[in-house]
Order: structure tokens, then sequence, then C-alpha cells
């Protein structure tokens, strides 16, 4: 098993981005506050929030064993 890290991004509590790679969290990240920042929206930066989790992935070769 290896262990990885996983994102997962919330707007006022709502989960709106679950299971993001830190690539795929780096990116969409950077867009949501760029976007809070530029559009006239109910949001605001502090309304944005993330959480890292660690998992455990089984690769093909340990699910073989």
């Amino acid at each position: 098993m290896k262990k990885e890290k996983v994102y997962h991004i919330y707007a006022k509590e709502e989960c709106i981005y679950n299971n993001l790679t830190e690539t795929e969290f780096e990116k969409t990240w950077q867009s949501l506050k760029g976007m809070v920042g530029l559009m006239k929206t109910d949001y605001t930066e502090e309304d944005i929030s993330y959480e890292v989790c660690e998992v455990n992935r089984i690769s093909a070769t340990d699910a073989s064993h």
C-alpha cells in the first residue's frame, strides 16, 4: 500500500471538490481564489477552505498478493 495525500475543497462548509491529487488541488485552488476575488458572488476568500487527508492506495501489484 502507498500513502497519498488527497484534498477536499469547501465553500461555506459545503464540499465542492473532493479527492483531488496535489496537482489537481493546486490548479483548482488558484482558480477558485482568483474567481472569488474577481467576480461578484456570494462567496469571499474567507468562505473557501480545504482539508488534506492521507489515504492508503492499493496498487495492482498489492491487490494480486
